[in-house]
């Protein structure tokens, strides 16, 4: 079984780009959901411990609905038009109730997109058992979400509108500011790749999963779901690139949701290259001595400029230069000029990327 996009090559218009902010929020919550899946995203996963402790209940309480799949309703507008956060969140509570209800039930009750079959799904006592099972798999408070959504439609989301609010205004608000020019930047890159050499080599990179056959213009992936679609005219793949969905690619093929391939960006492929051997054993010198890592321990608390790091270490201020400025060389930290004083700061998630590099040398 498989889903399959069939391309016209005709149609050069039958491939779409955009990105959205609420579906890129929704995936990092997967990612808290389930980091063992994520080792690109272990540094965004130990500063969420941060959050709020009634925050974080309530990530883990609706946490059903996107640690496996994730729901269609939070996917952008098929024309590729990009909308900020407010105005998708307001989309998702504009929704009809019963719609946003059958697609949020579809993570613990996979009813296939049977839209026909809305209202009867939704009160069929044996769809309704099965999902509290499953939700109950996450716990009291994920089977106490489950049937909220079953009994209380209106209600539960709401509640989901505000997790994801207070998710966004707590963290990743100031997150989306950082990636969002890197996605930009990855649907730029796709844009000149395929006028360059054609849609089907820039399909074959997006993800191992993904099956590119251009001979019979086609791709797709290989899933337990059996669906042909062609492209074409009216019809178009939305492709969105995100930092969160590696290792996955998601797909939605179902009506009334636009068709969409979520894959990972471009800069991604480019970061999951093997570093070169000479560079990092350089990044690695420069951490190797306890007095450079004191003075990381000490900067990670908070910038600091030589005159205030020379005493805390026992050095002149010559040589804790000198440190300071092989940190700096090897990307470790980073600096900026306050008047007289030159101050330093950590580069973010520096020492995870080393230790990241460190365990791709070591795959094989």
């Amino acid at each position: 079984m498989a889903i399959r996009f069939e391309l016209d090559p005709a149609d050069e218009a039958a491939l779409a780009f955009g990105s959205s902010p609420l579906l890129e929020t929704v995936i990092s919550l997967h990612v808290l959901a389930e980091p063992r899946h994520h080792a690109l995203q272990h540094g965004w996963v130990r500063a969420m411990r941060q959050l709020p402790s009634a925050l974080r209940r309530e990530i883990a309480a609706l946490s059903f609905l996107y640690r496996w799949t994730l729901p269609n309703c939070v996917l952008p507008r098929p024309d590729g038009a990009e909308d900020d956060f407010d105005t998708e969140l307001a989309a998702l509570r504009a929704l009809p109730v019963d719609v946003a209800a059958f697609e949020l039930l579809r993570p613990l009750h996979d009813h296939g997109g049977a839209v026909r079959s809305r209202r009867r799904i939704l009160a069929d006592p044996q769809v309704r058992s099965a999902a509290l099972r499953t939700a109950r798999r996450q716990g009291r408070d994920s089977e106490r979400a489950a049937a909220q959504l079953l009994d209380d439609p209106t209600t539960f989301r709401e509640r989901l509108c505000t997790l994801l609010r207070d998710y966004w205004d707590a963290a990743f608000a100031t997150e989306w500011e950082r990636i969002e020019p890197l996605l930009a930047e990855a649907i730029a890159d796709a844009g000149r790749r395929i006028a360059a050499q054609g849609p089907y080599p820039f399909l074959a990179g997006l993800a191992p999963a993904l099956r590119v056959e251009p001979a019979e213009h086609r791709f797709g992936l290989d899933v337990p779901h059996d669906h042909t679609l062609s492209l074409g005219g009216s019809t178009r793949l939305l492709l969105v690139p995100s930092v969160y969905v590696w290792p996955h690619v998601f797909v939605n093929c179902d009506a009334p949701w636009p068709l969409v391939l979520v894959h990972r960006a471009s800069q991604l492929v480019e970061s999951l290259r093997p570093p070169a051997p000479a560079e990092l054993a350089r990044r690695l010198r420069a951490v190797a001595d306890p007095t450079r890592l004191r003075m990381i321990e000490l900067v990670a608390d908070r910038p600091r400029s030589t005159q205030e790091l020379a005493p805390l270490v026992s050095l002149t201020e010559a040589g804790a230069s000198r440190h300071l400025r092989a940190l700096a060389a090897a990307g470790i930290l980073t600096t900026r000029r306050e008047g007289y004083y030159v101050v330093y700061s950590l580069v973010p998630r520096a020492l995870e990327d080393l230790a990241g590099e460190l365990g791709t040398l070591t795959r094989h």
